[in-house]
């Protein structure tokens, strides 16, 4: 059983695939929140953004098979062709349910398959693009993946301590709420005076799109 909060066809907003078009599947359930407010101040993730309670999203609901969720993944692309076809498997946290059949079954509808984790648990094989965001507290067991996004600045979350793990694409990425832009300003001398560092914006936020 699979369960999902929304599915929907949009333009990625953050990191690398930054304008690409993707189905995004967001799975309900993290293992760093409950993603309710009342257990927000005791949340190891206090900065999360996203609603990924339930399954009342669009698109949203309970699948109980890999191939009837990669069906309705494949039918939110918005033609039959099936070139250049991505999905963005993120949450909550996806890696609590993505497992081994639903990469395959993605894989058979042609889905280059991205997945937006915070690298507490170790993926199925298979997947196309790993991004992973680590949150300070939370027990890192992905030292290695395509990109590695950390979300700027975290208490206790200097960036250095992540410069020697196997990341081809090391990014930040401003904490977003009331003091966006003095984060967005300090991301951004971060990276100039440490060029190891990319600066990653939530460009869907500023386009004012899903």
């Amino acid at each position: 059983m699979y369960r999902v909060k929304e599915i929907f066809y949009t333009l990625q907003g953050e990191g690398t695939h930054a304008g690409r078009p993707a189905v995004f599947c967001r799975f309900s359930l993290c293992n760093l929140w409950t993603g309710r407010e009342e257990d927000r101040h005791r949340a190891i993730c206090t900065f999360c953004d996203t609603d990924f309670v339930g399954t009342d999203g669009p698109g949203g609901g309970r699948f109980a098979e890999a191939g009837e969720l990669a069906e309705a993944i494949a039918a939110t692309w918005p033609s039959a062709g099936r070139e250049h076809r991505m999905v963005v498997l993120t949450g909550g946290e996806p890696l609590l349910q993505v497992d081994a059949t639903l990469v395959a079954e993605l894989h058979r509808q042609d889905f280059y398959i991205a997945v937006e984790t915070n690298g507490t648990r170790v993926p199925p094989p298979g997947i196309d693009w790993l991004c992973v965001s680590p949150k300070i507290g939370a027990d890192l067991v992905l030292t290695a993946g395509d990109e590695l996004k950390l979300v700027y600045p975290q208490v206790g979350g200097d960036p250095a301590q992540f410069e020697h793990l196997a990341f081809p694409s090391m990014r930040l990425q401003p904490v977003d709420g009331p003091d966006v832009q003095g984060n967005t300003a300090a991301a951004v001398d971060y990276c100039l005076k440490h060029p190891r560092w990319m600066l990653s914006l939530q460009t869907h936020k500023y386009l004012g799109i899903a």
